[in-house]
């Protein structure tokens, strides 16, 4: 389980740092005063914990996880992670703080996160499915 998190995690990252090189992530990161170097730490430990989240979820209910292949599978339990944490991170900071243009930010941040939780569940996903492989033969 340690594997799969830390793949997913780094994932997560990796898709954040690429995120963060685009001028939308610039305007974003400027509109909202976040700072470059703590954004980049604060992922890797965002990344961490979805990445556990879903690995735990995936290794102990795999049989109950509908869907044939482990792919599918984490990217069903990703996609439970894009709404809790949109619920729980994202509304709260957007709407309830003094912030113009809200529902922009909301949007924003919540396609940063689709993509970054994405990379996540495919690098889980596939390492799951190749350390699983040989057990199956």
């Amino acid at each position: 389980m340690a594997l799969l998190a830390g793949a997913g995690g780094l994932a997560f990252w990796l898709a954040n740092l690429a995120i963060s090189l685009t001028p939308l992530a610039a305007q974003y990161r400027e509109a909202l005063s976040i700072d470059y170097v703590p954004m980049l730490l604060e992922a890797l430990a965002g990344g961490l914990a979805i990445g556990v989240f879903v690995s735990f979820f995936l290794v102990r209910f795999i049989d109950r996880i509908p869907s044939s292949t482990p792919m599918v599978k984490s990217l069903l339990l990703s996609g439970v992670a894009l709404v809790v944490v949109t619920l729980v991170v994202e509304v709260p900071a957007k709407f309830a703080t003094a912030t113009s243009n809200a529902w922009w930010y909301f949007l924003i941040a919540t396609l940063f996160n689709a993509v970054r939780i994405l990379a996540l569940a495919v690098a889980i996903g596939l390492l799951y499915g190749r350390l699983e492989q040989p057990s199956r033969t």
